[in-house]
């Protein structure tokens, strides 16, 4: 791999951490303004759980996907197959 394609390959990565924060820091900023919300006008009826559930759905799925915990057939786990099965090839000859 030479320079440029790491250069681009760290730049994607950089920026698929900045959306992730600042996705999260959104998460964290929208959900304390509903919680106040809900608990001025509504303390009886706590409503806004419901949102930081879903988001918060949402955003442990942004978190997998960003860290590398895409799930057991991500595309790391492809290409470490693929190498491993090339390997058994080889071996086998």
């Amino acid at each position: 791999m030479d320079t440029s394609e790491e250069y681009k390959e760290a730049q994607a990565r950089v920026r698929q951490l900045r959306e992730f924060y600042s996705h999260m820091a959104t998460y964290i900023v929208v959900n304390l303004g509903l919680f106040l919300i809900n608990i001025i006008t509504a303390p009886h009826d706590i409503w806004f759980y419901w949102v930081v559930i879903g988001w918060g759905i949402g955003l442990i799925s942004h978190a997998f996907r960003v860290f590398g915990i895409s799930g057991i057939f991500g595309p790391e786990w492809e290409e470490k197959k693929i190498k491993e099965l090339m390997e058994k090839d080889k071996q086998k000859k």
